[in-house]
């Protein structure tokens, strides 16, 4: 399984065709044979960012999508449309593997983030050490939590992508981050993080 993210930034005038034309992609995308799971969300901040999450069952997948019509068509908009070339990040797996066994309930608002940072890379083993025990504890204890992933990012040591899914926001600020795994993560965080950790958080919705 191969997993990525793609971050597309759109023209504000441009937006709405652009994100028309994204859906048609998913929609298209989704009877690839090598495609296992395609979401599309906009951010919560800025209507005209854009991330789309896909898993594949291989590289080959990968590379026969990037052939298809709809794919080149999708660039070709984009071409116009979007305000600078995308951010792909070709995404590893770690340990504990990603899990999407749950699911949301029909009352459930969903608080997705997308957590894409840069860490100084003498604490790399160390984060992802502590991300390890995060995780599970996370996904056993939290009745909030839907889905947490914690990614490498292939080529770029000092990349580290996390992918959440919460029933609610509060669930986050209220209960995740005052747990104590959450507070000594957030505490080597502080210390192996590049710049400051807001910038990195991307609030989004799936569309």
């Amino acid at each position: 399984m191969k997993s990525t993210i793609v971050k597309f930034t759109a023209k504000p005038e441009h937006a709405t065709t652009f994100a028309t034309t994204l859906k048609e992609a998913q929609a298209a995308t989704q009877k690839e044979a090598g495609n296992k799971e395609i979401k599309v969300f906009v951010s919560n901040t800025d209507a005209n960012v854009f991330f789309v999450y896909e898993r594949w069952a291989d590289k080959a997948a990968i590379t026969s999508h990037d052939n298809e019509p709809h794919t080149k068509k999708l660039m070709k908009v984009g071409q116009t449309a979007l305000a600078g070339a995308p951010d792909f990040y070709f995404l590893g797996d770690t340990n504990p593997l990603p899990d999407h066994s749950k699911s949301a309930n029909p009352e459930d608002e969903v608080f997705i983030i997308f957590f894409i940072f840069k860490l100084k890379t003498e604490f790399r083993a160390q984060l992802l050490n502590q991300f390890e025990d995060h995780i599970t504890h996370t996904r056993k204890e939290e009745k909030g939590n839907i889905l947490f992933d914690l990614y490498t990012v292939d080529d770029q040591d000092d990349t580290l992508a996390v992918y959440e899914h919460w029933r609610k926001e509060s669930d986050v600020w209220d209960i995740h981050f005052h747990q104590p795994y959450a507070e000594k993560t957030g505490k080597l965080m502080n210390e192996a993080v590049v710049g400051d950790l807001e910038q990195y958080m991307n609030f989004v919705t799936e569309i």
